[in-house]
């Protein structure tokens, strides 16, 4: 168990292969408005990671053991997936498959975390990446926060790598969430809607 008086530990991941792009621009936001509350935040990205695909009983590349520990000491967590064919990507499920290597601990998977999800479509149905991300975060027996991002139409979001607007104020949002529900969880062991 943390230490009252340690900061909150939120970790980001983001689900893209490509860099620059709008779901890691994004993820950052919601990172940044965590970090401004006092919080001390991580990312992953995928595309970084370089994993290759899942597959039980192999020894796990360093990449995701990282991975693995990185998320296994978070407080809270945001996803960031770009939508593709109705989904999240496959490069963002694989490495959410390696946390496969958080089954032994003490508790298992992400018990007792919360996830603020984000989700970026190149048009208007990004919200079925987020209902996947939903499923996934109650498998690993997370909470998802109740406020949701799901972006559209992508290529008009980020202009260098910037989101600004209502969107912008949505992810800052989300980023302010995910702090204040990890810290009632990690304080209480419940949180308003836990």
């Amino acid at each position: 168990m943390p230490n009252a008086m340690e900061p909150i530990r939120i970790v980001g991941l983001g689900g893209s292969m490509r860099a620059p792009s709008a779901s890691l621009a994004a993820l950052d936001v919601a990172l940044a408005s965590a970090r401004d509350r006092g919080a001390v935040t991580s990312r992953f990205a995928v595309h970084e990671l370089d994993l290759p695909m899942y597959q039980p009983g192999v020894d796990p590349p360093a990449a995701a053991v990282e991975l693995a520990d990185g998320i296994g000491r978070a407080d809270g967590l945001v996803w960031s997936s770009p939508l593709y064919h109705g989904s999240v990507s496959g490069s963002f499920k694989n490495a959410l498959d390696w946390l496969q290597l958080l089954a032994a601990a003490d508790p298992p998977y992400l018990t007792g975390k919360v996830v603020g999800l984000i989700a970026v479509a190149g048009g208007v149905q990004a919200l079925q990446a987020v209902n996947t991300m939903e499923f996934i975060a109650r498998a690993l027996r997370a909470f998802a926060v109740p406020l949701v991002v799901p972006l559209p139409q992508a290529g008009r979001l980020s202009d260098e790598g910037r989101i600004d607007g209502a969107f912008r104020g949505q992810l800052e949002q989300l980023g302010r969430e995910v702090y204040r529900a990890a810290g009632q969880l990690r304080g209480t062991g419940t949180c308003d809607y836990a």
